[in-house]
């Protein structure tokens, strides 16, 4: 059967989905797709995968992937992040079997995408990204999607949709920002882009950007006339976002935990969860922020939630009528609402500072003063300071790794062969040689298990003649017995 193209494919595999969950990475695990779609989401995403790991690891395979089969999590698209076209491939083969098409990330705008050369920093390399798509629509049983981030100008981002059309993409998903509008720079969307590139091409189009409530999403089909309408940061702060109803957070949370109990993922996923789902009620119950951050099994996380759910519900017993929610919030902090990030201006007067100094640090300060006021660092890296008062955050003082020959990743300080233990290893492997810097002995093993051979063959010689003497001997005194 081929495999269906553009608006068949959207209309047919993903059954005309409107709905749909972003990746992300560590947060679009499968529990988190199940309570999604049992509140509405209609097409999920994992999160985003590497393609090099995705390949060679298969521990990370099953992990990400292989895990138990869940026939409710479908229709799924898997996302990679590469920069090779065979490695791409290669690794979408592996994962085709499991989704319903694959898709390749343009649109990460993170320091790690920039250091590994992906995501937004491929989208100036239109001859590799054509190469890419196009191999992979050759080679998959499943159709290729790709998300992507605008550039400034409309014009270029139109051309860049068009370029990734013509070479195979049957699906588009455009982030309205550019790859510089990230954190507390990221700013309002442009769904005048998005506007603009679902005119141009005839592939359906997801847009993504500024989307915090169901009515967002129906505002921005009717402006934009694109397909469906993608979330990331609103669905993790209300999983029901596409139902239009904004829940009681504890209601949300008990049922992600209970889902957690059936398909586990790491526990740094469930409290990164639980963060976002009752991010406004810990800003007024500190000391549960901290338990819930030093919490370290699944059963601690479920009483810090269940306290937080006993802390609201004795709030909400006391609330006086007429009430109405502080900070300037829509609903009351045990609602599941957005959070809407504050600009840079904002988050330097959050730090105490003007937001006209140039100097100013942000919410996460990068290194410690040089009068050690811990004020000034992070939450993070305050809790390490008060583990080992003597550790720096100076970063001119962080040792600087040699890189693998093979990937790139930090070399083993004694590996013979100048590279990283995972590359060392197939390496080491593959030409059955030793690397005492890694522990690596396939040659010692291998003339060991030689020698071993060949002294049972010298020991088992002589057992065997003299057997056979034994059996002579005897067959002649039962002779001379008969005689």
């Amino acid at each position: 059967m081929p495999k269906l193209r553009g608006e068949a494919f959207w209309r047919e595999t993903l059954r005309s989905a409107h709905y749909v969950v972003a990746p992300m990475v560590d947060q679009s695990e499968l529990a988190w797709r199940l309570l999604s779609r049992r509140h509405g989401a209609q097409l999920c995403y994992t999160p985003m995968l590497h393609a090099q790991v995705f390949l060679r690891d298969a521990n990370y395979r099953r992990e990400n992937l292989y895990g138990e089969a869940c026939p409710e999590d479908r229709p799924l698209i898997v996302q990679f992040c590469a920069n090779d076209p065979e490695v791409f491939v290669q690794a979408a083969l592996l994962a085709q079997d499991y989704c319903d098409a694959i898709d390749l990330n343009l649109g990460c705008p993170q320091m790690i995408a920039k250091r590994g050369h992906y995501g937004a920093f491929l989208q100036e390399e239109w001859d590799l990204l054509q190469r890419m798509i196009l191999l992979a629509n050759e080679k998959l049983s499943v159709p290729i999607t790709c998300k992507i981030r605008v550039f400034p100008e409309i014009a270029k981002t139109v051309k860049y949709a068009q370029m990734l059309e013509k070479a195979g993409c049957q699906l588009l998903t455009v982030h309205g920002r550019t790859k510089e509008q990230k954190g507390p720079l990221a700013g309002v969307a442009s769904w005048e882009h998005i506007q603009a590139v679902r005119k141009a091409v005839s592939i359906p189009v997801f847009a993504n950007g500024n989307i915090q409530c169901l009515s967002d999403v129906e505002e921005c089909i009717r402006k934009t006339g694109v397909h469906g309408v993608m979330s990331a940061e609103g669905n993790l702060h209300n999983p029901a976002l596409f139902e239009g109803r904004n829940p009681l957070v504890w209601e949300m949370a008990e049922e992600y935990l209970e889902i957690v109990q059936k398909y586990p993922c790491p526990l740094s996923y469930v409290r990164a969860h639980l963060f976002k789902l009752w991010h406004h009620t810990l800003q007024v119950y500190q000391q549960l922020r901290e338990e819930l951050a030093k919490v370290k099994t699944l059963e601690g996380i479920v009483d810090v939630n269940r306290e937080l759910k006993l802390r609201c519900q004795e709030e909400i017993a006391n609330q006086k009528e007429g009430e109405k929610p502080k900070e300037g919030l829509p609903f009351f902090h045990w609602i599941c609402q957005p959070y809407i990030r504050p600009g840079p201006k904002e988050r330097c007067k959050e730090n105490g500072a003007s937001g006209t100094e140039k100097s100013v640090r942000g919410k996460r300060a990068l290194e410690e003063e040089e009068d050690g006021n811990v004020e000034l660092l992070s939450k993070n890296k305050q809790k390490k300071k008060l583990r080992n008062p003597n550790k720096s955050f100076d970063p001119s003082l962080k040792p600087k790794y040699a890189k693998c020959d093979q990937c790139g990743n930090p070399k083993g300080n004694k590996c013979v062969f100048n590279m990283c233990r995972g590359c060392c290893k197939k390496r080491a492997f593959k030409e059955t040689a030793d690397c005492p810097g890694h522990g690596l002995l396939f040659k010692t093993k291998y003339e060991k298990s030689l020698s071993w051979q060949s002294s049972r063959k010298v020991i088992q010689t002589p057992e065997i003649s003299r057997r056979d003497v034994d059996v002579g001997e005897t067959a002649v005194l039962e002779e001379a017995g008969d005689s």
